[in-house]
């Protein structure tokens, strides 16, 4: 594969328990340039505090700074509070005390992307699920707060929540209310929605299924970016998609002449390089 050509996973997990560095190692080695890392709550740190939050960014910070010393990966990091977080907060706090433990990691998570330890907010959001009305208004009002610090800072945020036919629309307006572009809000495990009428200026980050890419493809349009949601879990190695994923999708892609260079360039590098580079 071509070294010009850029291959970007727009959501990886690492885990203290998992491969982590030998996994980013696989992902080079298949042709891999750039990706997402991803903060997610660690086995290793308890959330009892919100301060808590800010001590599980470093084991993110730690294994980022492991692989950019055993890999020449582009590693840009996003971190947050995970929206599914609020559930056991709040049975074991109560509803308000976790909200308020919530925005503190949200807080914490813009204090280091001010400081440069991170480019983006994530993953936040809302839980994918059915839940209680007071659990999906305090989500919403968490995620409203991150939504008002990525406009403060300039940066994107990376979104958890469910895939519904409306989902696209109520960030857009979300995002309108807190004067945060539209195209910084960027919707991890979107299905292949990729027209303006279908994403409302939200941008997707397609699971790279073949089915997906194909679909978001047939619409005319390159506006989105791939990912896998490799989430290193040594318990569940078959879960979600292999870390070598879009390094085969584009080689696959150069092999065929399927998808043009340029789109390419746009999604694996354009589209990323806008996002986490400002």
């Amino acid at each position: 594969m071509s070294e010009r050509v850029p291959v970007y996973d727009n959501h990886i997990h690492m885990s203290p328990s998992g491969r982590n560095v030998d996994a980013l190692r696989e992902f080079q080695a298949a042709g891999g340039t750039g990706l997402t890392l991803v903060t997610l709550p660690y086995e290793e740190v308890r959330i009892a505090h919100g301060d808590d939050f800010a001590r599980s960014y470093e084991v993110t910070y730690s294994m980022a700074d492991r692989a950019r010393e055993a890999t020449d990966l582009e590693i840009n990091i996003a971190v947050g509070p995970y929206p599914v977080l609020i559930l056991p907060l709040s049975e074991m706090y109560g509803l308000e005390r976790a909200e308020e433990m919530m925005v503190e990691g949200m807080e914490a998570a813009a204090r280091d992307v001010a400081e440069g330890r991170a480019v983006a907010l994530g993953e936040i959001g809302r839980p994918h699920f059915p839940v209680s009305d007071e659990i999906w208004d305090a989500s919403n009002r968490i995620l409203s707060r991150g939504m008002e610090l990525a406009r403060e800072l300039d940066v994107p945020v990376i979104i958890h929540c469910e895939s519904d036919a409306d989902t696209d629309r109520s960030l857009a307006e979300m995002a309108d209310r807190a004067g945060l572009d539209r195209g910084l809000v960027v919707k991890h495990s979107s299905p292949p929605w990729v027209t303006e009428e279908e994403t409302h200026g939200v941008m997707p980050s397609i699971p790279a299924s073949k089915a997906n890419l194909k679909e978001a493809l047939s619409k005319g349009t390159d506006r989105f970016m791939m990912e896998t949601d490799y989430i290193d879990d040594p318990a569940k190695p078959g879960s979600m998609m292999p870390v070598t994923t879009v390094p085969k999708k584009v080689a696959a892609w150069l092999s065929n002449g399927q998808v043009p260079v340029e789109s390419i360039h746009r999604i694996c590098g354009d589209i990323p390089d806008s996002l986490y580079k400002r």
